[in-house]
């Protein structure tokens, strides 16, 4: 009989130990130890999302600290604070000196706000009163303002440290020192406070060269005039300068010194004193002399009567000189006068007066390094409209004097 396919088919064998069921304790062990896991990842779980969670926190309250969040002041502000502006500054720089002194909260919200108002371009360097906690746009309406603006400092051409009286007017101009203390001068939170004219004297007067920046080509002349503040004449150059209303007298006072040194060598002054065979302190010295001498149109050929008359060893009789340590303006010097001995009066002295007699402007100092050609001696003003002869002959000199004397030039108001 033929066998049926599969009648005989092999039975599956069980593989490994027999199987059981779990006892109950074992049950029990069993969903403790998965609990446990559990519990396990998740916290794992739970502290990783903390971390996150810090780590962009932190990272952006770093990125709002560097690159400015969205927060911004409220309000007036709290108090009076006084910023400067330095001179190349970007609208972020400004930004963040504010910050930093706690007038607006972030530099964006400053740099936005600048952004939507063209009067950031009219913000020039310089100090400027604002106040701490205003809000960013405020800020920049404030440095936009001129009158926030302070220790802006202008010295005219010719002007000496002291004051000076005209003995026919009896009006009193205003000398550096004077500029100098009411530049400084900043109302805080209702309290004026200023730098004094006492303060800035003593400084120039008793603080060491190097102290006061003075240049090494003035080292010398400055040192040899201990304990009087007419040392430093000369040396702050006219022009406009920033005074930080919080600095001492003697920081100001090294600030400029330092300022117009850098100035007076940026003008080629040193390069020519060298090739006039003169130093550029002399050089200063004239140009003070022909500023307070001369009219704008003859300052080359009073320069050249100067240089003249050191050439010929001639005193060079300048009321000027005599003028200078009185603190007073006068065309006619008495007698009297004349007859003082100083450190200045070269109607007693030979040679350039011992200091500058004023801080000379451009022009003046530019015809003292490059005078006129001429061989005058002399030279009188004959006229109210400052007409100026000039003459080798004494005896044209003393025709020329009474000419000036004629048209009313010469008159002493004493």
């Amino acid at each position: 009989m033929a066998e049926k396919w599969g009648s005989d088919k092999a039975k599956p064998e069980s593989v490994g130990p027999p199987r059981r069921g779990l006892s109950p304790a074992q049950r029990k062990r069993k969903a403790r130890k998965d609990q446990k896991r559990r519990t396990t990842r998740g916290l794992s779980l739970a502290a990783l999302i903390v971390v996150l969670l810090g780590a962009v926190f932190l990272g952006s309250k770093l990125w709002h600290s560097m690159s400015g969040g969205a927060n911004d002041y409220a309000g007036d502000g709290v108090a009076d604070v006084v910023i400067q502006v330095h001179d190349g500054d970007s609208t972020t720089a400004i930004a963040k000196t504010l910050q930093n002194h706690k007038v607006v909260a972030t530099v964006k919200a400053f740099v936005e706000a600048a952004d939507k108002n063209e009067a950031i371009s009219a913000i020039q360097p310089g100090f400027y009163k604002v106040r701490t906690e205003i809000p960013a746009a405020n800020a920049v309406e404030r440095l936009a303002d001129p009158e926030s603006r302070v220790g802006k400092l202008t010295i005219p051409e010719g002007r000496q440290l002291d004051d000076t009286a005209d003995v026919k007017t009896n009006a009193v101009t205003d000398g550096i020192f004077t500029l100098i203390s009411h530049a400084s001068c900043v109302e805080l939170d209702g309290k004026q406070q200023c730098v004094p004219v006492d303060q800035l004297r003593a400084a120039a007067q008793s603080a060491p060269p190097a102290a006061l920046a003075v240049p090494a080509w003035a080292a010398g002349p400055v040192g040899a005039m201990p304990n009087d503040h007419r040392r430093l004449e000369g040396l702050i150059a006219p022009g406009t300068w920033n005074v930080d209303p919080a600095a001492s007298a003697q920081d100001i006072l090294s600030t400029l010194i330092a300022g117009s040194a850098a100035v007076y060598t940026q003008s080629g002054l040193l390069d020519t004193a060298a090739a006039m065979q003169l130093s550029p302190y002399q050089i200063l010295t004239v140009g003070s002399l022909v500023q307070r001498e001369a009219k704008p149109q003859d300052f080359d050929k009073v320069a050249r009567v100067i240089y003249n008359r050191l050439a010929e060893h001639r005193k060079l009789e300048f009321d000027s000189t005599v003028n200078y340590p009185l603190d007073r303006q006068e065309v006619a010097t008495t007698d009297d006068d004349r007859a003082l001995t100083t450190p200045w009066n070269t109607y007693m002295s030979q040679g350039l007066p011992q200091t500058p007699i004023c801080s000379p402007g451009t022009d003046a100092l530019a015809a003292a390094e490059h005078p006129a050609a001429g061989d005058w001696l002399y030279f009188v003003t004959i006229d109210m409209q400052g007409t100026t002869l000039f003459t080798r002959d004494y005896e044209q000199h003393l025709a020329n004097i009474e000419l000036a004397q004629h048209n009313g030039v010469l008159d002493s108001a004493r």
